[in-house]
């Protein structure tokens, strides 16, 4: 176990930790996601790797600031205004979150680190490499997408999946992850026991309902990528499931189409999710992948 440390950016103060040494790597994970749900072990095979791995929680969820002063958007508008391409509006914006990841590096006094996000970590990572170019070493975007919504969302079911109940126990809330997981993810049976356990942490660490939908307003206020993605330098590798049911494997494929000279690589069975079967691979392709940057 690390400890967990704050860093005061503006504003915001987030909570983060750091493992290892050697190359600073931050890891960004998704939507209402603590960065807890960056595996431990998952965290040392990247340290073992040479890197020194931070993680944080992001604004708005887990030991970092709650920014309840600011208004609760409501979904399903935002999901409506997005497939119309309408502007949507929103408390703080994806940029806002990739300035977060700046202010800590510079809490840290890093100047330059590999970046590695998931779902929508990987939003913030692709926002990182077009505003932040000269922070970044290298992009990993991993099961994630450029910001055109018809390509993001494919199941129905899987986006429902999200917005479940608030549990009102640990119990609950490694009942409710295990079910969203197995919906969106395809979550084998090693890794439920792990799903499990993780979420019983994050709810002692502390439920944020509110976040959550302020994260999922900084989506989609945050439009299409694409254009911009075209300008980026920063060596890129794009890590998508083929069996995504919530941000389809196109999104990944248009990523990487986007990014000039991006690598793709797709693992055919493997969903919105991480299994544990999959961590050697991805690890082993962020380790090469940051190496020749």
């Amino acid at each position: 176990m690390t400890t967990v440390q704050r860093a005061t950016i503006g504003e915001v103060e987030l909570a983060y930790d750091v493992r290892g040494a050697g190359d600073p790597l931050v890891l960004v994970m998704g939507i209402g996601s603590q960065m807890v749900f960056w595996d431990d072990e998952l965290v040392d095979r990247f340290v073992a790797q040479g890197f020194q791995v931070i993680r944080f929680d992001h604004r708005d969820i887990g030991l970092s600031s709650r920014l309840d002063h600011l208004p609760v958007p409501r979904p399903g508008p935002i999901v409506v205004r997005s497939l119309l391409s309408l502007p949507v509006a929103a408390p703080y914006t994806l940029s806002d979150m990739a300035g977060d990841v700046i202010g800590l590096l510079d809490h840290l006094g890093l100047d330059r680190v590999h970046v590695v996000g998931v779902s929508m970590g990987g939003m913030i990572a692709q926002h990182l490499a077009i505003e932040h170019p000269a922070r970044i070493r290298s992009m990993t975007s991993i099961m994630s997408t450029p910001g055109k919504v018809r390509l993001a969302w494919s199941d129905p079911r899987a986006l429902a999946a999200l917005f479940g109940p608030r549990p009102r126990t640990a119990d609950e809330a490694a009942a409710q992850t295990v079910e969203t997981f197995k919906k969106i993810g395809g979550a084998g049976d090693e890794d439920l026991p792990r799903l499990q356990a993780t979420a019983r942490v994050a709810f002692e660490r502390g439920q944020s309902p509110r976040g959550f939908l302020r994260h999922f307003a900084a989506i989609g206020a945050s439009g299409d990528r694409t254009g911009r993605l075209q300008g980026v330098r920063t060596p890129t590798l794009i890590v998508h499931g083929g069996r995504d049911p919530l941000i389809k494997p196109a999104a990944g494929r248009a990523t990487a189409r986007a990014v000039p000279g991006s690598r793709y690589l797709e693992f055919p069975e493997m969903g919105h999710f991480m299994p544990k079967r999959r961590w050697g691979d991805i690890v082993g392709a962020v380790t090469d992948h940051a190496r020749r940057a």
